[in-house]
C-alpha cells in the first residue's frame, strides 16, 4: 500500500502531483493528436487509400466505438486495485498504446485488399487501446480531488500539458517526417516519425502513474453499478448529456479544421513548405491564455466563458476564409486567434466533467466516473471522426486529386469551405447546447456541498 502519509489532502494538491497529472494528457496528444491532424492525410498519400474509403474507415470505427466505449468504462468501474480504481490502466496500458499508434502509420507490404483490412484492424484495436487508457486518465480527476477549484486547476495543467503535446505534433511530425524522406523514403519516415512519439507517449503515462493519487472515498454502496444503472444514469443527468452534445461539437471542429490544415496549405495556399508553421500557429499561442483559465472561470459565468472561446475560434477561422492564398501574415494571424479561442473552450470544458459525475451521483447515488467519462469519450471520438469523415467526402465530392499537386478549382473551394465555413456553422450547435445546461456555480456549489455530506454519513455508517 501506499503511504497515506505523503498524500495531500483534498484542495492542497501539490504542483508536482498537477504537473504529473498533465503528463497523462501530454502523452494522449502525442498519440491521438497526430492521428487528427495527419491519419487521413497519411491513408490518403501514403498509405494509398482513396479519401472515400478512408472516410467509411472513420466512420466503421466510431460504430464499433459504440458499443465498445461503454463496455470498457463498466469495466473500469469494476475496477479495485492497490494502486486505485483508474490508476493501474495507465500503468499497463501504455505500452499497447505506444506500439498500436506505430502499427497505424505502418504501410504493410500486402496487396490493396489486404492493406485495407490492416487499416481497419488496427486502427480499431488502436481506439479501443486509446479507451483503457484515455478514460480511465479522464476519470482520474474526481478521485483526486471533489474540490471544484482544484479540479479547474487540475485540468488547467491538464490542457496546458495537452497543447504542449499538439504544439511537438504540430510542428515537430510533420518536421521529422519531411527530414527522414530524404533518407529512408515516405512511408519509412512516417513510420519512424511515430515510433519517437509512441515511445514518448508510453513514458509519459508511467510518469503520470507514478506521481498521482486517488484521493476521494465514496461509499461501497454508490459503486455497486449494473447496466440499468447506465440508462438511468443517462435520463436524469442533464448536464452529462448536454455536455456530450458540446464535446462531439467542439471536437468535431477541432479534428475538422486539423485534418484539412495541411491541404489548405499545401493546394488553397500552394505553399507546402508551411504546413509546419501553420499547425504550430494553431497550438502555441493557446499556451499563453489557458494559465488565465482559472482566473476567467472566477469571473465569468460558465455561458459567457464558452461565448468569448467560441467567439474567438470563429472570428480567426472568417480570417482564413476572407485571406487570399498570398496573404501570408494574415493567415497565420487569424490562424492563431482561432488557437486561443479553441485553446480556452479546451481548458475549460474538460473542468466541467467532474462536476456531471458528482451531479449523476447526487441524482442515483452511484458514482460512475469510468462510464461517465467513456461516454464523454464516445463522443469525442465521434467528434474527432468528422476530422475525416467530413473533409474526406468533401474532398471527394469536390474532386480532389491525392497524386496531383495541381487541384482543380472545385477541389481548393472545397478545401476551403471544410477549414473554415463548415466547422462554423457546426459551433452554432454548441452554443445552443450549452443553453441548457442547467447546473450553474451556484447550483452546484450547493449540491456538491450536500453530496459531501452525505457521503460523510455513509462513510461513518459503513466504518462502524
Amino acid at each position: 500500500m501506499e503511504d497515506a502519509k505523503r498524500i495531500k489532502p483534498i484542495g492542497e494538491i501539490g504542483i508536482g502531483e498537477k504537473i504529473g497529472f498533465g503528463l497523462g494528457d501530454f502523452a494522449c496528444n502525442l498519440i491521438y493528436a497526430s492521428l487528427s491532424s495527419y491519419l487521413l492525410f497519411f491513408y490518403t498519400n501514403v498509405f494509398g487509400l482513396s479519401a472515400a474509403s478512408a472516410s467509411l474507415l472513420f466512420l466503421v470505427v466510431r460504430f464499433i466505438d459504440a458499443f465498445s466505449d461503454p463496455i470498457i468504462g463498466f469495466i473500469i468501474d469494476k475496477t479495485d486495485t492497490k494502486w486505485g480504481k483508474y490508476r493501474p490502466f495507465l500503468l499497463y496500458g501504455a505500452i499497447p498504446f505506444a506500439v498500436l499508434a506505430i502499427l497505424c502509420f505502418t504501410v504493410p507490404s500486402f496487396g490493396g485488399t489486404g492493406k485495407l483490412v490492416y487499416a481497419y484492424i488496427t486502427y480499431i484495436l488502436l481506439s479501443v487501446c486509446y479507451t483503457f487508457v484515455n478514460v480511465p486518465y479522464g476519470s482520474l480527476t474526481s478521485a483526486m480531488t471533489n474540490d471544484q477549484q482544484e479540479s479547474v486547476s487540475l485540468t488547467t495543467y491538464r490542457t496546458f500539458l495537452a497543447n504542449v503535446g499538439q504544439v511537438i505534433v504540430a510542428f515537430f511530425v510533420p518536421f521529422i517526417a519531411e527530414l527522414l524522406t530524404k533518407t529512408m523514403g515516405l512511408a519509412k519516415a512516417w513510420q519512424m516519425t511515430m515510433v519517437i512519439m509512441g515511445i514518448m507517449g508510453g513514458l509519459l503515462l508511467w510518469g503520470c502513474f507514478m506521481t498521482t493519487n486517488e484521493r476521494v472515498k465514496v461509499p461501497k454502496e454508490h459503486t455497486k453499478i449494473s447496466i440499468k444503472d447506465v440508462f438511468i444514469q443517462l435520463r436524469q443527468n442533464r448536464p452529462l448529456v448536454v455536455l456530450c452534445i458540446f464535446f462531439f461539437v467542439i471536437y468535431g471542429v477541432k479534428s475538422v479544421v486539423s485534418s484539412t490544415g495541411i491541404y489548405y496549405v499545401t493546394y488553397y495556399v500552394g505553399r507546402e513548405d508551411l504546413v509546419k508553421w501553420y499547425s504550430l500557429a494553431g497550438t502555441l499561442p493557446a499556451l499563453a491564455f489557458i494559465p488565465v483559465i482559472p482566473w476567467l472561470a472566477n469571473r465569468l459565468s460558465k455561458f459567457q466563458l464558452i461565448i468569448i472561446s467560441v467567439a474567438a475560434d470563429i472570428i480567426g477561422m472568417l480570417g482564413l476564409f476572407f485571406a487570399k492564398p498570398d496573404w501570408i501574415i494574415w493567415i497565420f494571424i487569424s490562424r492563431g486567434i482561432a488557437s486561443v479561442g479553441n485553446g480556452m473552450i479546451s481548458a475549460y470544458m474538460w473542468a466541467l466533467i467532474p462536476e456531471t459525475v458528482e451531479y449523476g451521483e447526487y441524482k442515483t447515488n452511484k458514482r460512475m466516473g469510468g462510464i461517465i467519462y467513456a461516454i464523454v469519450g464516445f463522443v469525442f471520438k465521434c467528434g474527432n471522426a468528422l476530422g475525416g469523415v467530413i473533409p474526406g467526402v468533401v474532398l471527394s465530392a469536390t474532386g480532389y486529386v491525392a497524386t496531383t499537386q495541381h487541384q482543380s478549382a472545385g477541389a481548393l473551394h472545397g478545401i476551403l469551405m471544410a477549414t473554415t465555413v463548415i466547422p462554423i456553422v457546426i459551433y452554432f450547435i454548441a452554443i445552443f447546447s450549452m443553453k441548457f445546461y442547467n447546473l450553474d456555480k451556484e447550483t452546484y456549489a450547493r449540491i456538491s456541498a450536500e453530496l459531501k455530506e452525505r457521503n460523510a454519513k455513509e462513510l461513518a455508517n459503513e466504518g462502524n
